[in-house]
């Protein structure tokens, strides 16, 4: 069994993520393995949580010839950065994702009975795995990651963080009171007591 190389080592204007398939060719069971670590060529994720740009993607696929196509089947396992979305602090971790995948052949049946963007498609003696990992990584991150189960977030009078002052908290009124607290003056401490002074 061999092992595929990237096709941006001979073209390097390539994303790192389109893999050259011409030692594959197209007799149904030819497979290769892919184990390669290559940098993200794009932030791969949500709007709170992402594989970063030039973040290492670490792959182990097996590409194997089928009669229609060419599947792609393992896990690509990369780390993560993003905020919490209860305090805002920074957030890592990783992520693996599993890959099953058909890229189908020019002239092929399933290209010809399937949408564009059903199933991807062999171009060029290549495959570009891209698409097929951002819409994994979409479905295996958390769309409100946190920093901890328990995370209390922020202050909503004033947004400081609780779990950096566990202790803190404001004097709230009444709201049925607040305004009749605004209609008395406040109280002068060097004012005279009534009736201080009088005989």
């Amino acid at each position: 069994m061999a092992t595929l190389n990237s096709a941006h080592a001979k073209h390097k204007s390539r994303s790192p993520l389109v893999f050259d398939i011409s030692r594959l060719g197209r007799r149904p069971g030819a497979m290769l393995e892919l184990h390669e670590t290559v940098p993200s060529p794009s932030r791969i994720g949500l709007d709170l949580i992402a594989i970063e740009r030039g973040a290492d993607l670490t792959l182990d696929l097996r590409l194997e010839s089928v009669s229609e196509g060419v599947l792609v089947t393992g896990t690509v396992y990369a780390p993560t950065r993003g905020e919490c979305s209860r305090c805002l602090t920074e957030v890592t971790g990783d992520v693996e994702i599993s890959l099953t995948e058909l890229f189908a052949y020019p002239d092929s049946a399933t290209e010809s009975t399937t949408e564009e963007d059903e199933v991807g498609h062999v171009i060029d003696q290549t495959i570009d795995l891209e698409q097929s990992i951002v819409d994994a990584v979409g479905l295996a991150l958390p769309f409100a990651p946190v920093c901890s189960d328990d995370c209390p977030g922020l202050c909503p009078q004033c947004g400081v963080s609780l779990s950096a002052e566990p202790d803190h908290q404001h004097d709230v009124i009444d709201p049925r009171f607040a305004k009749l607290a605004g209609m008395f003056p406040a109280e002068d401490p060097d004012a005279p007591e009534p009736g201080a002074g009088t005989s």
